[in-house]
This record gives C-alpha cells, sequence and structure tokens, in this order.
C-alpha cells in the first residue's frame, strides 16, 4: 500500500510528493494499492474523531502550549499531562491516556518495548479547525485499510505508542510493528549530504543502477547467513526476514556502493549496458557508442564516469596538463617514434593485431611497458586514463590514431 502522509500541508507540497513517486518509480519499486492521499481521507479521520469524543475516549482542552509547560513543572518533567473538558468548540481535541500500566511495542526486532502511560500526556489528536493530526490519522487509516504489517525507520518507534493508544481507544487491533534501524555514515555519524549523495535522485544523477541501489540498500542492517552480497532483486525478496535486521545503526559508504554497482554493471549484457549509456548521456545508441561501451564496460563503476573513459572517440583529445607533464618525458619521444612505425605495418587495425604489433615494444627499447603505453594513451586521449590501450586505438582508427600521435610528436619535438 502505497499512502502519502500529506496531513502536514505546508511540507507534504505537490513538488514533494512527485519526488517520492519519481524515487520510487526510477528504484522499480511498485505497489498493490495507491498513491493514496491522507488527506483525502479527511472525512474519514473525522467520522473516527466524533465516535472517541462521543465515547469520551476524547474530549476537548483549550489549554494553551504554556499552560501546558506550567501544568507539568508543577506536577515534575515524568507526569503527563490531563487537560480539563471543556464544551467550546474551537478547542484543540486530546486522547485520553491511562495514568497506569504501560503501552508495548512488540517490534519484530527489538522485541517488546515498553513505554509508561504516565510519562504521556493526555496528547492532542485534532486542531481546534479539526485537522487531524499525524499520529491519529495514521493509526485511523492503518485500521481501515487493513494494514497488517508496517516497516519503518526507528525514529519513529517514539510515535508507535500513541498509534496504539489511538487503535485501542477505537478498538481496533494493531498491525505489526519493525522499526529499522537508521543510516550512519562511515564515521558513525547520521547519515547527512557530507557523506555523499543526499537523495535518491542524485544517486541517479551520478550514474548508479537501480538494482544495484535496491540491492545496497537491502543489505543495510540486513544480510543473508551465508553473507552473499550480489543478489537480483527477486533472490532478496526470497532471501529477506525482517527478524535478522539487526538493532544497530546500519552504515551507508558511498565507497561499497559504487562497488556494488560496478559489479552490477559489468554483469549487464552489452547491449543492456549501452542502452543504459546512452540513456545516461542523453545520446542516441548507435554502432559507434556500442563500440565504445564495449571497451569501458570492465573499467566504470558508475555511469558517470563512462564518458571521461569514451569521450575521446567522439572528440578531441583533452588538454590535460598534468598528464602531459608526468607522461611525455623521458624516453616518451623514442616510444611514439616506435609505436607510429609499428602502427603504420598493421593491416587489420583491430585489438588483437595492435597488441600484437606493440607487444615487442618495450623489450626492443629497454622499457617498462608503461613507459611506452601510458605515452600512447595520453597522445591520443590527452589523460593518463582510458580502457585497454590496444582496444583504445582500435575502437579510434588508423588514421585518426596515428594523427593524433603525429601530433603529440610534433608538440614533443617543438
Amino acid at each position: 500500500m502505497l499512502r502519502i502522509e500529506d496531513t502536514d500541508r505546508e511540507r507534504s507540497t505537490g513538488e514533494n510528493v512527485e519526488q517520492i513517486l519519481d524515487a520510487l518509480r526510477w528504484l522499480e519499486l511498485d505497489w498493490d494499492e495507491g498513491p493514496v492521499s491522507q488527506a483525502s481521507r479527511a472525512d474519514r479521520h473525522a467520522e473516527a474523531l466524533k465516535r472517541l469524543l462521543e465515547s469520551g475516549a476524547a474530549y476537548r482542552d483549550s489549554a494553551t502550549a504554556k499552560e501546558v509547560e506550567a501544568w507539568k513543572a508543577e506536577h515534575g518533567a515524568g507526569s503527563g499531562y490531563r487537560g480539563t473538558p471543556v464544551t467550546e468548540p474551537g478547542a484543540a481535541v486530546r486522547l485520553r491516556v491511562p495514568d497506569e500500566g504501560e503501552t508495548v511495542v512488540d517490534d519484530l526486532i527489538r522485541g517488546p518495548v515498553r513505554f509508561p502511560n504516565r510519562s504521556y500526556d493526555d496528547f492532542v489528536i485534532a486542531r481546534g479547525d479539526g485537522s487531524v493530526l499525524y499520529n491519529f490519522a495514521v493509526a485511523v487509516d492503518d485500521a481501515e485499510m487493513g494494514i497488517d504489517e508496517v516497516v519503518r525507520g526507528d525514529d519513529h518507534l517514539s510515535n508507535t505508542p500513541k498509534q496504539l493508544l489511538v487503535l485501542a481507544a477505537l478498538g481496533h487491533e494493531p498491525p505489526r510493528y519493525a522499526h529499522l534501524p537508521l543510516l550512519h555514515g562511515p564515521d558513525g555519524k547520521k547519515l547527512s549530504k557530507r557523506h555523499g549523495a543526499a537523495s535518491v535522485q542524485e544517486l541517479r544523477e551520478s550514474g548508479y543502477l537501480p538494482a544495484a541501489v535496491r540491492n545496497y540498500l537491502a543489505l543495510l542492517g540486513w544480510g543473508t547467513a551465508d553473507d552473499t552480497t550480489l543478489m537480483p532483486t527477486e533472490e532478496l525478496v526470497r532471501r529477506f526476514r525482517v527478524e535478522d535486521v539487526g538493532k544497530a545503526a546500519a552504515i551507508f559508504d558511498e565507497k561499497k556502493l559504487r562497488w556494488v554497482n560496478g559489479r552490477f554493471m559489468r554483469e549487464l549484457p552489452l547491449e543492456e549496458y549501452a542502452e543504459a549509456v546512452a540513456r545516461h548521456l542523453g545520446r542516441e545508441l548507435d554502432d559507434r557508442l556500442r563500440g565504445a561501451c564495449a571497451i569501458a564496460q570492465e573499467k566504470a563503476q558508475t555511469l558517470d564516469e563512462v564518458w571521461p573513459l569514451i569521450g575521446f572517440l567522439f572528440e578531441p583529445p583533452v588538454d590535460d596538463e598534468k598528464a602531459w607533464a608526468k607522461v611525455m618525458k623521458d624516453g616518451a619521444l623514442a616510444a611514439l617514434e616506435a609505436v607510429r612505425s609499428a602502427l603504420v605495418e598493421v593491416e587489420a587495425f583491430d585489438a588483437g593485431a595492435v597488441e600484437k604489433a606493440l607487444e615487442p615494444l618495450p623489450g626492443r627499447l629497454d622499457a617498462k611497458p608503461g613507459r611506452v603505453y601510458q605515452p600512447i594513451r595520453v597522445a591520443i586521449t590527452g589523460t593518463a586514463v582510458s580502457p585497454g590501450i590496444f582496444e583504445s586505438l582500435a575502437a579510434l582508427g588508423r588514421d585518426e590514431s596515428l594523427a593524433r600521435i603525429d601530433a603529440a610528436l610534433a608538440r614533443l619535438r617543438s
């Protein structure tokens, strides 16, 4: 059941609701019923409120926030406020909380969590204008919609006793509750923008795959008995048991997410990989892009990382002065001259033939492979990072490869 809990009209703007729906659609998390706007059920909330007022389980109280504070100061901080019923229609509505006993949340993850009733105020369930508050609306909707299981963050645990008290006053059986640990960053502090992406939309824009994000999120606070890390969604569904979720805060580490995403990207069929890259780049998928993706698939961990690897196939080399200064020295001129001579002789300009032509050069020049191959990389891409050098040359083609090597030679000789 997808329910938009929008009783707070200031926060529940159309834009905020659409962001929720957009995130769920991108994550490919579907739902059986809804979306249902909680605000659209105002008549059902009003009817339930009327029942509680008529039964005496709730009452109107005109006390202001300052008056409640004064009452609590007089009676002690551990005592819940008990109001004085009034008949004036513009007063807020409070639920009567028992003075004795306790309200027990039988949590599927934490076990029984006990809350002494005497510490709770007779809490407000509706404002003076008749609009109901979150904990009341949620309890009514859970009961009337037949919700039998609620899984949510443990920042809601303090709300649950109030919802149980509302359900009891209305004569409804409560759902089962499971309160998940909140996410922390690698430094152990509450997750925030400083730890990386702060929303699903930012993960999408950064080039993560929905399936990888689903996989990683599922493992935050929960894991399989055999510590399997990479699983398709169907297997996650089959294996998941909410009782196996841990109580401690889960650590969201974007580096680990990048690793998971990279594994998912490498295991995609090439056509699906190329389609994902094309969508992310906003480019048409053609044979040229397919070929570019084929040589980058083993390197990139996110879709964002693909273009820096393949851009040289579509645009002139970038001007990376640091890469040039680091690589184009100490024998780079002689290496590129030898490379050019070898490439000119290659007949079928494919990766295998290019590799066969260049492989003898490090030995012939008495140089480490990096001293020969890195100058090629900088010459054809402008940077010190690219897909495999043989595959890159083959994808670029003989004429363009030689032209870029010639330009680099001319710069080295000047």
